[in-house]
């Protein structure tokens, strides 16, 4: 049976500290005892990454300024989308490519290690759950770090892209720009900029490339779905760190737990769409909460291990 936990001020499941505050140890010892009951899933968003130096969608350092991601419809239709595109992708790519894992994502590797959670099902393109050592890794939304070719499906590193686009557009080097949320730059593109741009093509058949993601108007591959969907369903606890769950994506999968009765810990800077279905909520910056989960996981190990 599901356990409903208080929304009252007193309740020590309650999430009312400021993201100022270090985490509270009741709500950290919470968290443990609620995970530890098997191997429990974990389900991550931008938030996680934004103490990496990558910025989020709809979190409190974003929701000031207004930004619609691209649409795969306008990418595939419009020359000029494109050459934009792939102009801010030019420019935001180093400081993206050289992001490195936070104490989130060494936390959760560590867990896997100890086999005590399954690898990350992430809506991230960032890549550093692997940076941080994660080997089971559900990317749902894909890879930025992969260019796909639309007409015969070859795969690019981005990063030889990137010397690619450099070669070829040495011209954008000479503007600056601030780091956008997916991986690319927030320019206002001036139109000459763009029908100057050279946008790059397929190396084998000159074909239309475009980032191994998942655009909005895309549908996430039903496979990987299914393998998340599983993942799911196998676990003791359901673990959600850095997301709003604002889209269906993500959304989904807690659904899922939830209607198996599977408990639920959200670890997050703001409200969520999912906070109704929790067990237990946690507002707070995620390398700090998952970095002090770690120390008193591995606490409580140590204790088990003295005393056998």
């Amino acid at each position: 049976m599901r356990t409903e936990v208080s929304q009252s001020p007193a309740s020590p499941y309650d999430a009312a500290q400021t993201p100022q505050e270090p985490p509270d140890p009741h709500l950290i010892q919470a968290l443990g005892e609620l995970l530890a009951k098997g191997r429990f899933a974990v389900l991550t968003g931008a938030g996680i990454s934004t103490e990496s130096g990558i910025p989020d969608y709809r979190g409190p350092e974003t929701r000031r300024r207004a930004r619609n991601p691209i649409r795969f419809a306008d990418y595939l239709n419009n020359d000029l989308l494109r050459a934009r595109y792939w102009m801010r992708s030019m420019l935001g790519w180093p400081r993206f490519a050289g992001a490195s894992p936070n104490q989130a994502h060494l936390a959760l590797a560590e867990f896997e290690a100890q086999g005590i959670a399954f690898g990350p099902i992430t809506q991230n393109v960032d890549g550093l759950h692997q940076r941080a050592g994660s080997l089971s890794v559900i990317e749902l939304h894909g890879s930025l770090h992969r260019v796909r070719c639309l007409n015969c499906g070859l795969i690019e590193p981005r990063s030889l892209l990137q010397a690619r686009l450099v070669e070829t557009n040495p011209w954008v080097l000479a503007h600056t720009a601030e780091l956008g949320p997916d991986g690319d730059a927030d320019l206002e593109s001036e139109r000459e900029w763009l029908e100057r741009f050279v946008i790059p093509t397929c190396l084998r058949c000159g074909g239309v490339l475009k980032p191994d993601v998942v655009f909005f108007g895309e549908n996430v591959p039903h496979e990987r779905v299914e393998q998340a969907y599983k993942r799911i369903e196998q676990a003791s606890a359901l673990l959600v760190v850095g997301t709003s769950l604002a889209v269906f994506s993500g959304y989904r999968f807690v659904r899922r737990a939830w209607e198996r009765s599977i408990p639920i810990a959200i670890v997050n800077l703001g409200s969520t769409r999912a906070d109704g279905l929790a067990t237990l909520r946690i507002e707070g910056k995620a390398g700090e909460v998952l970095e002090a989960l770690r120390k008193m996981l591995n606490a409580s190990l140590r204790n088990d291990a003295n005393q056998q």
